[in-house]
């Protein structure tokens, strides 16, 4: 995407219609404001829903498609927002231009990364989520390993397994030193 599709001029001012190129003039709040969603009223969202995608029926959206573009609502709030901070010498009609070259330019560009925002959530949270159950599982092995009736049976169960073991492992011992398959293999080589 070039630059110019990023940049419009009224009356002689450059308007970023990007709002990250406005990201060297953002604190850190700004820039979390600007990137983490849901800091926008879902009154607001749905207010602007007609405005800013009149194409769609709502109505047979699926529940993920709908946060896709209940977070695109929210960018697009959000750009005008911040150009109406960096601009305020902008009229209405001006406003209004800017909004429709926002939504021409932009539309396509903030649905995708509404959506990679939204996989990189889920995907943080089914993270977080596996961590949380492999921590719980842990703490229930331990506190079970920990308990008194559980110490009790599991030692002689334990002595039981090193002793087969032991036995095992001498009884293939004193097998294998007598073993005639060694002596007629050493008969026929001769």
């Amino acid at each position: 995407m070039s630059l110019q599709q990023d940049i419009i001029k009224i009356n002689g001012t450059k308007i970023f219609i990007n709002p990250f190129l406005y990201s060297r003039k953002f604190d850190y709040k700004t820039k979390n404001w600007l990137r983490e969603f849901g800091q926008i009223s879902k009154s607001s969202i749905h207010e602007n829903r007609r405005k800013f995608f009149p194409e769609i029926n709502w109505e047979i959206l699926s529940l993920s498609e709908k946060r896709v573009k209940d977070y695109t609502i929210e960018l697009f709030l959000k750009t005008m927002d911040l150009i109406r901070t960096f601009h305020p010498n902008l009229n209405y009609e001006e406003l209004l231009k800017v909004e429709e070259q926002l939504i021409y330019y932009k539309k396509i560009f903030f649905e995708n990364w509404s959506r990679k925002y939204l996989v990189k959530q889920e995907r943080l949270f089914l993270k977080e989520k596996r961590k949380l159950e492999r921590a719980d599982f842990l703490v229930n092995w331990q506190k079970w390993l920990s308990l008194q009736e559980t110490q009790k049976l599991l030692m002689p169960i334990f002595v039981i397994i090193i002793s087969s073991a032991l036995v095992g492992w001498f009884a293939g011992i004193s097998k294998n030193s007598c073993n005639p398959y060694f002596e007629s293999f050493d008969n026929n080589q001769s």
